[in-house]
């Protein structure tokens, strides 16, 4: 995405001015504005914090126990699975929508 173009919106915020002169360093060593480097810095780690929302993290052992649970031969759908599916559907694999 590119942030820096039609930009419509403001964001103020206050900062000690040693983080100031911080910020204004590494936008200087990036050849950026201060403006430019707050909203490309501030960008990416928005998107971080976001995905990593998006991510479940297992120890070792509760991924082993994960993994045997989906290797079960003999395992059975519960009644939440089994609405669920019904609820969405069968699904198509999207490399076999293209042929």
């Amino acid at each position: 995405m590119d942030f820096g173009r039609h930009s419509n919106a403001r964001l103020s915020i206050r900062v000690p001015a040693e983080l100031k002169t911080m910020i204004e360093a590494a936008a200087a060593c990036l050849g950026q504005s201060v403006s430019g480097f707050a909203v490309s810095t501030l960008a990416q780690a928005a998107r971080t914090v976001i995905e990593q929302g998006h991510v479940t993290r297992l120890s070792g052992r509760d991924r082993e126990a994960f993994m045997a649970i989906l290797d079960d031969a003999d395992a059975q759908p519960n009644k939440a699975l089994k609405a669920a599916a019904k609820r969405y559907g069968p699904r198509k694999n999207p490399s076999q929508e293209r042929s």
